[in-house]
């Protein structure tokens, strides 16, 4: 470990789904806008190695790093906060260490000792706290401890972090704890019970908290503080409010204006200059005071949870800020699109069919592409968005009647989308799979590259090579690529070994704007920039908008 970098641990207490995520990515904004290099990392509890084979449902969106690792989705959040790359050294699960452990076990490397959680599974978990700091690299790092202090599974990492910031000395690490401070209605007050009780365990635990966030749906009150504050053992000043904000990038602003930030410098003795958030703020300015609006229809599987596209809401949101319009998402379950009701996606302004797994809701997506071609509306298609636009293609302009996935009908005549049997990864190797292989980490996973043909929307949008994160197993069929280039479909890049399709579009006489990628855009979009292919994307569904417009006008 390199002596100069300090540790913040992050946890919560009272109820998950607080926003520590939030609240670690806003801290960090607010340390490098002091001039200070920050990294985040995620330990989660679950016993899953991966989020990769989790249901959307039970954990949001699964996140993919450059260097393909399958991770929690507030990875997502820190690197858009703080626009730098994490990696499978940033999101570590219980699952994970205990397989570590077990793996040395087996080896001998305990030398025949009894295995126990203390030390054993605990200094595994030290041993991943300290990776990101050792190579000097960071002048801090920030650790979120998933879950709720209290769970028996959230336990492990707490000792872990007890012992650690023993170690590492005074003023050299700090700790912040998310908290929930209820309204109850009926009494027309804020309950502050909760958080002395979580607090209190903590404290149990052998972790006295430097700095308190209270979540609430309004600002604390001065007088409530102070109960806190003598309650848990925290400064009043190190009691800060968390009320709800319209949007989560007003966080950082929040924080800093009641002092955290400063608390924490002081807390780790860090000089360092005063935060400039400027750059932040004009950001903030940009989403409230926008110049006009689209909607985009999602049509996906999991639209009862919107965290499950959460990557890909973000990057729409962050088009609209690059394009001057609030962009409005309305999440449409595929399976209610039918034949008969396709026809009311014709409202929206673009139409957007993100990526998934598994049959159901399938002919929903296919319908959608199906219309957005023929109603010449601007439409995106994102992994199996671009899976289901090929098929759809395939069936209808193609000739290839019942063309499908081999995903969701192995037995298909025309099988125009089959497994990946075998690729080359960016380090060189190659992998190879077959139907029988584990679900977890048997992807093409992380960033690759390929060759983007001249004369494309595509080329347009990423110059002569586009280089994107995946997370797929099921491609493009190579057996089929002629046949539907010879009814129009234009294949504008490939990679160069296995020919594996990345981007698919129709030409511009054809369709305005109709692009289905491989890959996962939504993965490398910023608040700053955006992400050149949704700036694109909603760029044309202004376009439609004032088409039609002009048309009803006309009329």
């Amino acid at each position: 470990m390199a002596s100069k970098t300090k540790y913040i641990f992050i946890t919560g207490g009272v109820t998950s789904s607080l926003g520590k995520g939030i609240i670690a990515a806003s801290l960090g904004k607010l340390l490098q806008s002091r001039g200070l290099s920050v990294t985040i990392q995620k330990f989660d509890p679950y016993l899953n190695i991966d989020p990769g084979t989790l249901n959307p449902y039970e954990h949001g969106e699964c996140y993919v790093t450059e260097d393909g690792a399958e991770t929690d989705l507030d990875l997502g959040h820190y690197e858009r906060f703080l626009n730098v790359e994490t990696s499978q050294s940033n999101n570590i699960t219980t699952g994970r260490i205990y397989n570590n452990v077990i793996t040395k076990e087996r080896k001998g490397e305990f030398l025949g000792k009894t295995v126990q959680v203390i030390p054993h599974i605990t200094d595994e978990i030290k041993s991943n706290f300290y990776k990101l700091g050792q190579d000097g690299k960071y002048d801090v790092v920030i650790t979120e401890i998933g879950g709720c202090v209290g769970d028996i599974e959230s336990l492990p990492f707490l000792e872990a972090v007890r012992q650690l910031s023993l170690r590492l000395g005074p003023n050299n690490a700090a700790f912040v704890h998310l908290t929930y401070v209820p309204w109850i209605a009926a009494a027309g007050e804020l309950k502050t019970k909760p958080t002395q009780h979580t607090v209190q365990k903590l404290r149990e635990i052998g972790i006295q908290p430097d700095a308190l966030l209270c979540r609430a749906d309004r600002m604390i009150p001065e007088d409530e503080k102070d109960k806190i504050s003598l309650f848990t053992n925290v400064q009043t000043w190190g009691v800060i409010s968390m009320p709800d904000v319209d949007t989560i990038y007003k966080v950082p602003r929040v924080l800093h204006e009641q002092g955290l930030d400063g608390l924490i410098c002081d807390r780790l003795h860090i000089n360092t200059p005063p935060a400039n958030l400027k750059r932040w703020d004009d950001l903030v300015y940009e989403t409230e005071h926008p110049q006009g609006e689209v909607t985009i229809a999602m049509v996906g599987k999991y639209v009862e949870l919107s965290d499950s596209y959460k990557s890909v809401n973000e990057a729409l949101r962050h088009a609209g800020m690059r394009n001057h319009v609030r962009v409005k998402i309305e999440h449409i379950d595929s399976e209610t699109i039918s034949p008969e009701t396709v026809a009311q996606l014709a409202k929206f302004d673009g139409v957007l069919v993100p990526g998934g797994f598994g049959k159901r809701g399938v002919e929903g997506k296919i319908q959608t592409a199906r219309f957005a071609r023929e109603s010449r509306v601007p439409y995106l298609g994102i992994c199996l968005g671009m899976q289901v636009a090929t098929i759809e293609y395939a069936r209808h302009v193609a000739g290839l009647t019942n063309a499908n996935s081999t995903e969701f009908e192995p037995d298909t005549p025309f099988p125009v989308i089959a497994l990946i049997n075998e690729w080359k990864d960016a380090d060189g190797t190659i992998q190879v799979r077959d139907a029988q292989s584990d679900l977890g980490g048997t992807m093409r996973l992380g960033a690759q590259s390929s060759d983007v043909s001249e004369g494309t929307l595509a080329r347009d949008i990423y110059g002569p090579v586009v280089t994107e994160r995946h997370r797929h197993r099921y491609e493009a069929n190579v057996n089929y690529l002629d046949t539907l280039r010879n009814a129009g479909l234009v294949i504008s890049a490939q990679t160069q070994r296995e020919q594996l399709t990345e981007i698919v579009e129709l030409p511009t006489d054809v369709h305005p704007w109709f692009v289905g990628v491989q890959f996962h855009p939504e993965f490398k979009s910023t608040p700053w920039d955006g992400h050149p292919l949704f700036n694109a994307f909603i760029k044309a569904s202004i376009d439609h908008q004032k088409g039609a417009k002009h048309l009803k006008a006309v009329a």
